[in-house]
């Protein structure tokens, strides 16, 4: 595709329901009793996969105008699927729905497409089979298909019904909200008492959040999350707020792109997803919170955003799994700053859709950027002129749109190979984008 960044950016959008609850809603209200009402849940690719593989074992997932409509069968009340169920490219499918796996009666099967196929898994598979869960990789390399059997501890039994799980207490290598989510999911499952997983610096906290609105006995002391077995969990009525990861690519084009302001409204604003505001501000970037409100259960914002002069600076440490989506489209922005701007602490961006450290490396120093790769992230010289270029995607949602914003900022033409992939995350990307480009 090629995107014309000859253009300021004006006026106001609404962006698509947050993918990481968009997920959460449809598992939980899955193994829910009774109804759960959604509103403004993401149809993305990822969250049809969610959706599909649910209705495989048994849910019933129906539209109502702009509503989605999950009838929960109950903690237990899922079936054998009649084939293998297909997670497409979506991580937290797989992972979060494993730990539900984990604690059936039945056996499954769960893979994905090649890029999936590729991610490791070995970060759920050793906490569940910690937990006693048989579970394990067909492929004999700790990646899918994962084949997930029932693995019963005998002699043992919660509230009458014979345990599958353990409780245990895991301490987590990596601050991972898919891992801790996998973990807290199966811990319903479990005998023993609670189920505890402890993380070096916490996560998005949208599962903890959502859990107890259904019911469950989940409760949180520093960097350590509890949860109780065999909660009763009720149906419930979701507002989805925006996605502040899809948020994220209009902030950076609205601060680098010049002579723009842009109202971003309906923005999840959750601390643990936001730090991608913290570092544009530190950066200098002209942000301004417009209106604050509750869209169920999470904090949502309004924002303005202007352009602005940006600078250079460190980012790293416990930030980072506030912002890890974010990286790329940061990466982005510090291209157009002045002076030099390190990134560090984000090893985990080599092992999502794609190795985003290399990807993002190669493709900005394609437009003329001085960028370098590390370890665990990059080191980017920013401030010089970009120009056009072709750059590849790899078939990663971020780095499609992270590009596009950087044809923005830079006011060229970029032709992005595999451009579509943001289907994934946010079908209408590039109609929202051009919708707010005014000619300069």
């Amino acid at each position: 595709m090629l995107v014309s960044g000859k253009s300021a950016l004006h006026g106001e959008l609404i962006v698509p329901g947050d993918k990481s609850i968009s997920h959460r809603a449809i598992m939980i209200g899955s193994i829910a009793n009774g109804d759960t009402r959604i509103q403004g849940l993401l149809e993305s690719e990822d969250c049809v996969s969610t959706m599909e593989c649910f209705r495989a074992m048994g849910i019933e997932i129906e539209y109502k105008g702009d509503m989605i409509i999950v009838h929960g069968k109950g903690l237990h009340g899922l079936k054998q699927p009649a084939r293998t169920l297909n997670a497409g490219n979506s991580g937290t499918t797989t992972r979060l729905i494993s730990g539900i796996l984990a604690g059936q009666s039945f056996e499954t099967i769960i893979d994905g497409d090649s890029s999936l196929r590729k991610r490791p898994m070995k970060r759920i598979v050793e906490p569940l089979t910690k937990m006693g869960a048989d579970i394990r990789s067909l492929s004999g390399n700790d990646r899918l298909p994962l084949q997930i059997r029932p693995a019963r501890n005998a002699d043992e039994t919660i509230q009458g019904k014979s345990a599958i799980l353990k409780a245990v207490h895991y301490q987590s290598p990596v601050a991972s909200a898919q891992v801790k989510s996998c973990i807290l999911l199966a811990g319903m499952y479990a005998s023993g008492g609670r189920t505890s997983v402890t993380e070096p610096v916490r996560s998005r906290d949208h599962t903890e959040r959502m859990l107890a609105a259904f019911g469950a006995d989940i409760s949180v002391e520093g960097k350590t999350v509890f949860i109780a077995p065999e909660p009763k969990l009720t149906g419930q009525s979701i507002t989805v707020p925006g996605d502040i990861s899809s948020a994220a690519y209009f902030i950076a084009a609205g601060l680098i792109t010049p002579g723009s302001e842009i109202l971003i409204r309906n923005v999840g604003m959750n601390p643990t997803r936001n730090g991608i505001l913290q570092v544009a501000r530190t950066m200098g970037g002209d942000i301004s919170v417009v209106r604050t409100y509750d869209a169920g259960g999470e904090p949502a914002a309004d924002l303005l955003v202007r352009s602005s002069n940006l600078s250079g600076m460190d980012i790293g440490g416990e930030i980072i799994p506030s912002l890890i989506d974010e990286l790329p489209v940061i990466a982005v922005m510090a291209a157009f700053a002045k002076g030099t701007t390190v990134i560090r602490d984000a090893a985990e961006l080599k092992v999502k859709e794609s190795d985003r450290i290399a990807v993002m490396t190669d493709n900005l120093r394609r437009m003329g950027c001085d960028v370098e790769a590390t370890e665990d992230g990059m080191v980017i010289h920013g401030g010089a002129p970009l120009h056009e270029a072709t750059v590849e995607t790899h078939l990663d949602h971020r780095i499609a749109m992270s590009f596009a914003v950087a044809a923005m900022g830079a006011g060229c033409s970029l032709n992005i190979l595999g451009a579509e992939c943001v289907n994934i995350s946010y079908p209408g990307f590039f109609e929202d984008l051009s919708a707010l480009c005014r000619p300069i």
